[in-house]
C-alpha cells in the first residue's frame, strides 16, 4: 500500500489502478479496504475509486470520523481534482458540465444521463491536446456513481480505455507512432496503458478546524504514455 498520510482518525492511500477500492458483491478478490482491515482492524469507507482509477482514497479508523468524512463528502464540502486521458479533441477547451445522471433502465452498474437523475456537475479543462488524445484536469462538485466518465461520454470525448462508456481498447505506441516495429524479442505489441485513463489527484477538506489536502504522484502507465505522447505531438 502506498501510504500517503495516515493519522489516529484517517488514512489516505494512493490506490494502484485494477484494484477494488471495497469488497464486491462476489468477493471475488481482495480489496484495499480488505488490506487495511487486516493491517487496523476496524475500517470506514467514506467514498469510493472504480478498480480502473488510481489516486487518492480515504478511510475512517472510527465511527465518529466516519461520520464527518461522510458528511462533507455528501454536502460538496470536499474539492475533489482527477487528470485523465480522453479520446479526441474537445470542442470547447474548458467549462462545466452539468448533465443529470441515473441508473441505466437496463445495464446493472452502468449509469446514464437522464432529465430525471440526480444532479451532477463536472468542471473540466484541457492541460494538453495530442492529434488520438487530450490530457484533461477535471474537478467533481457531485460524486455520482462513474460521473466523469458518463459526463465525457455525453459530450463525445470518453476516457480511454472505458469498457463501459467507450472504446476498451488499449492504447498502443503503434496508435501514434508511424514507423513502429515490433522487437525480436515480442510475438505481439505490449499497450502502454490497457486500464481506465483516470487518475485521482488531488483531494482536500477541513475537519476540526484543520485543512488537509492531499495530492497523488501519476503512476508509472500514466507518465509513461504522456511521455510518448510529447515526443510525437
Amino acid at each position: 500500500m502506498n501510504i500517503i498520510y495516515e493519522n489516529e482518525q484517517f488514512i489516505v492511500i494512493n490506490k494502484p489502478a485494477g484494484m477494488l477500492s471495497i469488497p464486491d458483491r462476489k468477493q471475488s478478490e481482495p480489496s484495499l479496504k480488505d488490506l487495511l482491515q487486516e493491517k487496523y482492524g476496524n475500517i470506514y469507507t467514506v467514498h469510493r475509486l472504480d478498480k480502473g482509477t488510481s489516486g487518492v482514497i480515504v478511510f475512517a479508523k472510527d465511527e465518529p470520523t466516519h461520520k464527518q468524512l461522510s458528511q462533507l463528502f455528501e454536502g460538496r464540502d470536499v474539492s475533489k481534482h482527477y487528470l485523465g486521458l480522453v479520446h479526441g479533441a474537445l470542442t470547447v477547451p474548458s467549462g462545466t458540465i452539468e448533465a443529470p445522471i441515473a441508473e441505466h433502465p437496463a445495464k446493472n452498474g452502468k449509469m446514464i444521463t437522464h432529465i430525471k437523475g440526480k444532479t451532477s456537475i463536472t468542471d473540466y479543462e484541457v492541460l494538453e491536446s495530442f492529434r488520438l488524445f487530450s490530457w484533461v484536469k477535471f474537478q467533481i462538485h457531485t460524486g455520482r456513481t462513474h460521473q466523469i466518465r458518463v459526463h465525457m461520454q455525453h459530450i463525445g470525448n470518453s476516457i480511454v480505455c472505458d469498457e463501459l462508456y467507450g472504446d476498451p481498447a488499449p492504447v498502443l505506441l503503434s496508435d501514434f507512432k508511424k514507423d513502429y516495429k515490433l522487437s525480436k524479442r515480442e510475438e505481439e505489441e505490449r499497450p502502454i496503458l490497457a486500464r481506465l485513463g483516470l487518475h485521482s489527484s488531488h483531494l482536500s477538506f477541513e475537519l476540526d478546524g484543520e485543512v488537509f489536502t492531499f495530492e497523488a504522484e501519476l503512476p508509472k502507465d500514466l507518465k509513461a504514455l504522456l511521455q510518448q505522447l510529447r515526443k510525437r505531438g
